[in-house]
């Protein structure tokens, strides 16, 4: 069996379809709901997805096909919301046991396979710039989910975007935080923009996009009446989420205002902050879309440690005196209507070996609280 996964309209669908009979296909049918990183797909039901709307078996799929196609439009150096929902779905099809390859810390196989991935974009007059975006995009995804590229093709297609037009009303001076993880305020991503928020001194507010994923426009409305942008967003499968990517969408399509300054407070599980780097790009690529100022971010590695410590009340002491540093320098960059470099930042006075030995035992205890077994863990569909 082999296995394509696109988000091409039917009529284009239709005239390369014959192209992959036979082949199990994945595509948009309205249904499919957002990562809500509940990890149930890890300690609950291993393997398979908690969420039942047609998409909880993709790592399933994926590990049956002898090979993947995925066709994207070209979006932010990445996928597309709903191609990239599909990859935030998949993360079932590994472990959430790290182990250390290449220097980095990488979640282990539940497979022994290395399946082979075939990526289309297709997009307007992309520039080497962005299409090496994507190569380096899709190899880092390859990386984690312990598959490897066979390909990257990029194709033309015609360039449907809405013009922008600028309004003369000046938006206000508040600063909007913008929480994306589904987690709302339970996750590492609310935390840290808790943490900004108490540091900034400006009129700030802190919005969970999670609340709007159905009031999309009326979360547009919101935005566009701030002057300053704060993404605060999780790392999944090495990009920004797709509820993130949906609204950056809209965004693109729908918004006819002044040109903001974004910011970024970025976080994930994986011990580097360096791993953060596709995301930021992402960003740099929306606002640079947009005609919006990218005025830098912080990217925060061993998000779960640095969460877990934050409501100890742990802050400027160790292991996290490194984050203070780099939060103190985006606050105030923010204050004063600044721009900075990107900023990574880690606990690297915690080793590695004993964040990724911490967490892997972890996921015992969970298993435990959910009535299974550690070996239960492993399953294999």
């Amino acid at each position: 069996m082999n296995l394509i996964i696109h988000d091409l309209k039917e009529k284009e669908w239709e005239e390369i379809s014959k192209d992959y009979q036979d082949w199990e296909v994945v595509s948009d049918k309205g249904t499919i709901k957002p990562c809500v990183g509940c990890f149930g797909c890890w300690n609950k039901d291993p393997g398979r997805c908690v969420m039942k709307d047609g998409y909880e078996n993709m790592g399933y799929l994926i590990h049956h096909a002898d090979e993947v196609v995925v066709i994207s439009r070209y979006t932010y150096g990445g996928f597309s919301s709903f191609v990239k929902n599909v990859f935030d779905r998949s993360l079932a099809y590994v472990l959430p046991h790290f182990e250390i390859i290449n220097g980095e810390s990488h979640h282990q196989k539940r497979y022994d396979e290395d399946k082979p991935y075939t990526f289309i974009f297709y997009g307007h007059d992309l520039n080497d710039a962005e299409k090496e975006s994507a190569r380096r995009y899709v190899k880092a995804v390859t990386t984690n989910m312990r598959t490897h590229v066979k390909d990257v093709i990029f194709t033309e297609c015609a360039d449907d975007r809405k013009p922008q037009v600028t309004k003369t009303d000046e938006p206000s001076a508040k600063v909007v935080l913008l929480n994306a993880s589904m987690r709302c305020a339970n996750g590492n991503s609310a935390k840290l923009a808790r943490q900004l928020k108490s540091q900034l001194n400006r009129e700030t507010e802190i919005i969970d996009l999670a609340k709007y994923l159905n009031r999309k426009e009326e979360l547009l409305k919101i935005l566009e009446e701030s002057s300053d942008l704060v993404i605060c967003t999780p790392l999944y499968v090495d990009g920004l989420p797709s509820q993130l990517i949906a609204l950056l969408e809209l965004f693109e399509e729908k918004y006819h205002g002044e040109s903001k300054k974004i910011y970024v407070l970025a976080n994930m599980g994986l011990y580097e902050s360096r791993q953060l780097v596709n995301l930021l790009e992402a960003i740099r690529q929306w606002c640079e879309k947009m005609g919006f100022e990218y005025n830098g971010a912080l990217g925060v590695g061993a998000g779960e440690l640095v969460g877990g410590l934050l409501e100890m009340g742990r802050y400027r002491k160790w292991p996290l005196k490194q984050i203070a540093e780099g939060m103190d320098r985006l606050s105030q960059t923010i204050d004063q209507n600044g721009k900075t470099d990107d900023i990574y930042k880690g606990v690297p006075t915690f080793p590695r070996w004993l964040y990724v030995a911490i967490a892997n035992s972890g996921w015992k205890r969970m298993a435990e609280a959910n009535g299974l077994k550690e070996e239960d863990l492993f399953r294999q569909l």
